[in-house]
């Protein structure tokens, strides 16, 4: 057979519920073999039968079989086109602005994690293309940023850190209109509690690092489009910049996604007590969490999302209490990233967002007594413990 191959013929299984889709995969099993675990392919190359008869795989850096079946797995996951598994979040978003030309502008939301920051504006922005910031929950507040050049507006939602959220259905009707196109991270939610694409988005990204693994031993990134014409662009991005997923990571995320949706409905579930908690102790003077049913976001996250994630933010009373909690807590980590099965506290002053000029941070309220949390699958009374005493 001509480049065929039983790697390269899979059923979409649009039929199953989310959570089957993500235990099944793409593939599911090995074909050949019928292993249950979808093998790590820990190859360079692969051989060819004779001239002109190919299996469909040639090299590890422009396919792989453990790599595509993570990527069909997101595909199917976010109900996109084609999926895209990189060896980072930050590669996947720089083949994503690679899209860009000289004098191309782009609109981001303007509470927006740290390292998208930094390839914007010390990469790209070299490069010629224009950045504007801007809240994406003040619809009008867009609609004033987008102009003539706009090529793509980036919504983070919920925003890292501030828990801001973006009505993606308005959003896309303004990239229509404009000819714009829209990304959106989902890597607070992912396709377990929110589907961009279905609400007219058209390129999804993740950190595939955090929910979508969950358990802080891998660096992956995952892009999903809708449409040939961008899948395109992400096969070439990975063929020339030889940054895709490893097939051991590839194997790993396809792992976690096997427990995603038991995992995100206990993170849902544990956010939701600890932001309750919180926000009645006396040293925390304000709690951001789209939970919460005074939230300006809450509508718009009961039409979009089916729930509201692990992440809570916080304002403390003093620099001395965020001392005081970072030291004292023992189950709860603190450490940078999240999305992964064990609590953790970070402080994106000098974490997470530490690539946003002083100015920007200040305004958005990112300062000396700010601190993040990603709640972890633990017993939420253990979690609120560990708090309590760090905070006493």
């Amino acid at each position: 057979m001509t480049d065929q191959c039983f790697y390269h013929s899979y059923d979409r299984k649009e039929h199953l519920h989310f959570e089957s889709k993500a235990v099944h995969g793409a593939l599911g099993y090995e074909p050949i073999t019928g292993a249950v675990s979808f093998p790590i392919f820990q190859t360079a190359t692969f051989r060819h039968e004779s001239f002109d008869v190919s299996t469909g795989y040639y090299y590890s850096r422009l396919e792989n079989p453990t790599r595509q079946e993570l990527e069909r797995t997101m595909a199917i996951l976010e109900g996109g086109t084609e999926g895209f598994a990189f060896s980072s979040g930050q590669a996947a978003n720089m083949s994503l602005f690679g899209l860009l030309n000289k004098g191309d502008h782009v609109v981001l939301s303007d509470d927006i994690y740290g390292g998208t920051y930094r390839i914007c504006q010390d990469i790209f922005s070299r490069l010629g293309c224009e950045f504007t910031y801007v809240d994406m929950a003040e619809l009008e507040h867009l609609k004033a940023a987008v102009g003539p050049k706009t090529r793509m507006i980036f919504v983070e939602t919920p925003t890292n850190p501030m828990m801001k959220v973006a009505d993606l259905s308005a959003i896309s009707a303004i990239a229509k209109e404009n000819g714009s196109l829209l990304v959106v991270d989902n890597t607070f939610l992912t396709p377990y509690f929110q589907r961009p694409l279905a609400l007219g988005a058209d390129i999804v990204v993740h950190s595939g690092t955090k929910y979508l693994s969950g358990h802080n031993d891998v660096i992956a990134g995952i892009v999903v489009v809708a449409g040939q014409e961008l899948a395109e662009h992400f096969t070439m991005q990975i063929k020339s910049r030889g940054n895709g997923l490893a097939p051991f990571d590839s194997w790993l995320v396809l792992r976690g996604l096997k427990t995603l949706a038991l995992r995100m409905e206990k993170h849902n579930e544990n956010a939701a007590w600890v932001a309750a908690w919180l926000r009645g102790h006396p040293k925390v003077k304000r709690v951001y969490y789209a939970g919460f049913e005074d939230h300006r976001g809450y509508g718009v996250s009961l039409r979009q999302t089916t729930g509201f994630g692990g992440m809570v933010s916080l304002e403390l009373d003093s620099a001395e209490t965020v001392k005081q909690l970072l030291s004292r807590v023992k189950m709860i980590l603190f450490a940078e990233s999240l999305g992964g099965t064990e609590t953790l506290v970070t402080y994106p002053l000098t974490q997470t967002h530490e690539s946003i000029p002083a100015d920007i941070r200040e305004k958005l309220g990112i300062h000396e007594r700010f601190v993040r949390i990603s709640v972890g699958i633990e017993n939420s009374e253990d979690i609120i413990r560990d708090l309590e005493q760090a905070l006493a």
